[in-house]
């Protein structure tokens, strides 16, 4: 089986962070804007999710349309789970924080032990896959968790959150590249920043004005996102496919 994730290059994290804000920002469309509510928002999502990812799983490549559709629910149900979590349990953001980075050093932790490495680079066999996606889907619970406690509960503002997270991740890319940081510590430190900067982007572009917002609302926000990710995902399917064909 050939490895079933991109290579980084910048149009994976740039696709990385749009699909963390669309994960914001349709949570919010779905669950206020077409009133499914909490609960019916989650059980839409999570059999979506299912689907895909069995599909993702069965295939014995990378296919950027499938994969970047799994991020892109995965996104949008790790929003929802901590949704849930502080909205209808009441459980706080610190403890989903907490949680979530016990639930994502766990997942890490049994990774390695068993594969003896965390490299995205050699994810080609089926258990690795799964612990590649069991580490996503905390990053994206952590992120959201994170992002809103740092906009919120610290009320430091939207605005200052994505300078804050977008500021660390600057910072983690400058150790790797100056300092030699270790490239795959670099890698999941940066993953799991972009996931708080992209909930902060979000919520700064939708939000109303009077809450600190930018005032475009979830429907403008998460088209304009999706649109974006529609085009790079086809344009690295057309370019992936060329390359085969001069392969040949």
């Amino acid at each position: 089986m050939l490895n079933k994730v991109p290579e980084i290059t910048l149009f994976f994290w740039i696709i990385k962070i749009l699909a963390t804000t669309v994960g914001e920002t349709a949570a919010d469309f779905l669950n206020v804007n077409l009133h499914l509510g909490l609960g019916g928002t989650s059980v839409a999502v999570g059999l979506g999710l299912f689907g895909f990812l069995v599909v993702q799983l069965r295939a014995k490549a990378y296919v950027p349309w499938m994969y970047w559709v799994v991020v892109v629910l995965l996104s949008v149900f790790g929003t929802l789970v901590t949704d849930n979590l502080v909205d209808n349990l009441g459980v706080s953001l610190e403890m989903c924080t907490a949680v979530f980075s016990a639930g994502l050093a766990a997942t890490f932790a049994f990774w390695y032990v068993s594969e003896k490495t965390l490299s995205i680079h050699y994810i080609h066999t089926s258990k690795r896959e799964l612990f590649y996606w069991a580490a996503i889907f905390f990053t994206f619970a952590l992120g959201t968790a994170a992002g809103d406690q740092a906009a919120e509960g610290l009320q430091l503002g939207y605005g200052i959150s994505v300078l804050v997270f977008g500021g660390l991740i600057a910072a983690i890319t400058f150790g790797h590249y100056v300092f030699k940081l270790n490239a795959i510590l670099a890698f999941w430190m940066a993953y799991i920043l972009t996931r708080p900067l992209g909930a902060s982007t979000g919520d700064l572009l939708a939000q109303p004005v009077a809450n600190g917002g930018l005032g475009l609302g979830n429907v403008v926000t998460s088209s304009l996102f999706l649109v974006t990710i529609l085009a790079l995902v086809s344009y690295m399917t057309i370019f992936r496919s060329k390359v085969a064909i001069n392969a040949e």
